[in-house]
């Protein structure tokens, strides 16, 4: 059994003191993922700072309609709020597609945006891992790929992301509040998430001891329909082949005002399909319109040799979606 130093802090700036910015200290909130990698020895850390108590747990509804969700929201919490379930219909959807109810009644908003890759490699100590270990190589591009990125990957790995919330949260234009040594930032959710490149240990943006504060969801426009769409190997209990969130606001004469598509199960972080969107944008939703958008979208993917499944498949799941949140 490996030590570790275990302090509870009661405020941020006690969690940041005893954080301290070292790569051997990790925040502790649900432990859903961390506590598990610490048994499968991926992760080592030397300390521990649990922030359960800090008072980041409520959802607040301000003034011009926006919600700011505290990181430790509980996500089975979140998924019954009733302004999230009427304004962010993804959203609550999304978090009761992932994990079961046992997990979601521990896991946390933060948590599950910071949750490390599912990738059998990385949670293999005896493979090759440049996300584990850096420098020593990618096991899956010439391994089991089968559930791997199709887009923005690298040499370096292939692995995707399994957040579900992140995916409905990236079609919902949100933001990711954080604190740390240099202060306070928000970080537009899109921008969270790294593509792995050279540096496929770093999955986020945040600096060392940063930690995140609440998620804030902007209230879309009067109209909007969303919803979030999961295809999985088994009806429940399992990552996303690939998911689909988007947002539609149409206007009278059925053309779509603003539109708002997010994959996930397709690269290391939940993929904006802009080009996509773009194309959308002032269009009545046709089949053929949306098709052809999505078509041009994934035109950057680039499939491994097991995985060249899942172009067409997020092509019909999108087409699907979006065809389905039109008005007639």
């Amino acid at each position: 059994m490996r030590t570790f130093t275990y302090v509870r802090a009661a405020d941020a700036a006690e969690a940041a003191r005893a954080h301290g910015g070292r790569d051997g200290s990790r925040y502790l909130a649900g432990g859903t993922n961390l506590v598990d990698l610490m048994k499968q020895g991926v992760e080592t850390p030397d300390t521990l700072v649990d922030i359960t108590r800090l008072p980041l747990d409520t959802v607040t509804e301000e003034a011009d309609g926006a919600l700011r969700i505290g990181a430790l929201v509980r996500n089975s919490d979140l998924a019954a709020h009733p302004a999230v379930r009427v304004r962010h219909p993804a959203v609550s959807e999304a978090l009761l597609a992932g994990a079961s109810g046992q997990l979601r009644n521990a896991a946390t908003t933060g948590g599950n945006l910071l949750q490390r890759t599912r990738c059998v490699y990385f949670q293999d100590l005896s493979m090759p891992c440049n996300k584990r270990e850096p420098g020593t190589g990618c096991a899956a591009r010439e391994g089991v790929h089968r559930d791997h990125a199709v887009l923005g990957h690298s040499p370096a790995c292939v692995a995707t992301h399994p957040s579900d919330l992140a995916v409905a949260l990236a079609a919902a234009d949100a933001e990711v509040e954080t604190t740390g040594p240099a202060g306070e930032r928000v970080i537009p959710v899109t921008e969270f998430h790294r593509l792995p490149g050279e540096l496929p240990e770093r999955d986020t943006v945040l600096e060392p001891g940063e930690l995140v504060t609440a998620v804030r969801l902007t209230a879309p426009p009067d109209g909007t329909r969303a919803t979030y769409r999961k295809v999985r190997d088994r009806a429940s209990y399992a990552f996303a082949l690939v998911s689909v969130a988007a947002q539609l606001t149409q206007g009278g004469d059925g053309a779509a005002e603003q539109v708002r598509i997010a994959f996930g199960g397709l690269a290391h972080r939940p993929w904006r399909a802009r080009r996509a969107e773009t194309e959308l944008t002032g269009q009545a939703l046709t089949e053929e319109r949306v098709t052809a958008a999505l078509d041009a979208e994934l035109t950057a993917a680039e499939p491994l040799r097991d995985n060249v499944f899942k172009i067409g498949l997020a092509r019909d799941l999108a087409r699907t979606v979006l065809l389905g949140l039109t008005r007639p």
